[in-house]
């Protein structure tokens, strides 16, 4: 591998850094123990931490060793957000996702070897420390009006909500752990998104106080933001997680798959793991022939197979080609049908009446008439089967999984039709 740091700065994963020199000195001459941290707020990580594990994971591989936090103790308190409060959740469901979310970041790192990762809890050094013994030795080297610069405060300040003194708090425990892991494993450097800069120098501000022999060094990678102006990591379903329950493993490829030309060489360095000779490949065919979606593909199957293995990313795939007739639904799994349908228009009816009176239902067409124009033409097909009838029924056996009809004008235009109760056929 190149410099490392050179690497990150070629994929836009470099904004801000305490010193930079002295950091590439640091990397050079390594291994560096570096920590990043993932508050549990959710029952799971959702595509916008793919930014900061990915991150971890190439540094792991560029000989580094990565301490992967998930915050049992800040996680009961939750990161200031620019507008307002976060809703408290109680010990029980917090310690749940702690569990959650490091089952979820521990496939992406090597625990074996000389830089093995290892998984931390700041809560192990928060449990048994009482508000008195918090206040004196860490409280005591934090001062309020530099407190109130930071971003996350300053902003919430100047809002209607005004800031409470739980979330006001937040930057001294998350100062606390980089002391913590810096004085347990010599951890000394930490990564994270360019909004928690103030939280990653409060923990630098700390150890210097405490350690003043101590170098350490911080690192922000930037915000990622679509080009349209919207939140990254949104779909107009909402979030879209890693968790495969709460968002299915086709819907997760469909996002990378429509993400907007302008955004898609950005995510691909940013995300990717292939080397600059093929990105530059990739980038390259984008601008030439964009309508083939060449970096859209590659990007889809990448992070499908990284977050949900090979064989799921196959059978999205699959999906996908059989929805506009290039396989056979019905090889395709209940779930994964299911999660490819829900994509789609669609409607439910309770029994199954002619083709041109579903058509027009799902709005494929305008009327019934356009409908029968349709199939005169030969343009409309049920579960991939030319329609050959203007009086055509569907039957109960043409069900794929007893319940769904795929109904198709011509060559891209789907829709779904969900049977509630099959009373023809």
């Amino acid at each position: 591998m190149t410099d490392i740091v050179d690497e990150l700065k070629w994929r836009g994963l470099f904004a801000l850094s305490t010193d930079e020199d002295a950091l590439r000195k640091a990397l050079a001459d390594g291994p560096v123990t570096f920590y990043c941290g993932f508050d549990p707020t959710a029952a799971s990580l959702h595509v916008g931490h793919l930014v900061q594990v990915l991150t971890v994971r190439r540094l792991q591989q560029a000989g580094h060793r990565p301490l992967a936090l998930v915050g049992g103790a800040t996680g009961q308190i939750g990161d200031p957000r620019p507008t307002a409060e976060r809703t408290l959740n109680d010990p029980e469901t917090v310690a749940n996702w702690v569990a959650r979310l490091r089952g979820q970041i521990e496939p992406f790192l090597s625990f074996e070897g000389e830089n093995a990762a290892v998984m931390v809890n700041n809560l192990d050094w928060t449990a048994g420390m009482s508000a008195i013994e918090f206040l004196r030795d860490i409280g005591k080297h934090f001062r309020v009006n530099k407190m109130l610069t930071k971003d996350s405060v300053a902003r919430r300040l100047e809002s209607q909500e005004g800031i409470s003194y739980t979330e006001f708090s937040y930057q001294l425990l998350q100062g606390m752990d980089f002391l913590e892991l810096y004085r347990r494993y010599g951890c000394t450097l930490q990564t994270g998104g360019s909004d928690q800069w103030g939280n990653l120098t409060a923990g630098i501000d700390l150890i210097h106080r405490l350690e003043p022999d101590a170098t350490v060094h911080a690192v922000g990678t930037p915000l990622m933001v679509k080009a349209d102006g919207t939140k990254f990591g949104k779909s107009e379903s909402g979030a879209v997680w890693l968790d495969p329950q709460m968002t299915m493993p086709y819907a997760f490829y469909q996002f990378w798959l429509n993400v907007d030309d302008r955004d898609v060489s950005t995510y691909m360095r940013i995300l990717s793991f292939k080397s600059r000779e093929e990105l530059e490949e990739i980038e390259k065919l984008t601008e030439e022939r964009p309508q083939a979606r060449a970096a859209q593909r590659a990007l889809a199957e990448e992070l499908t197979t990284l977050v949900h293995g090979a064989d799921q990313c196959a059978a999205v795939i699959a999906a996908s080609k059989a929805l506009f007739g290039q396989g056979e639904l019905g090889d395709l799994d209940e779930a994964t049908l299911s999660a490819a349908l829900s994509e789609l228009p669609r409607v439910q009816v309770a029994e199954l009446g002619p083709v041109v009176d579903l058509l027009a239902e799902v709005g494929l067409v305008a009327s019934k008439s356009a409908a029968r124009r349709t199939v005169k033409e030969g343009g409309a097909y049920v579960n991939n089967a030319k329609v050959a009838s203007e009086d055509a029924v569907p039957s109960r056996d043409e069900l794929l999984h007893g319940r769904w009809l795929v109904l198709r004008r011509g060559k891209k235009n789907l829709a779904a039709v969900e049977v509630t109760a099959v009373t023809a056929g």
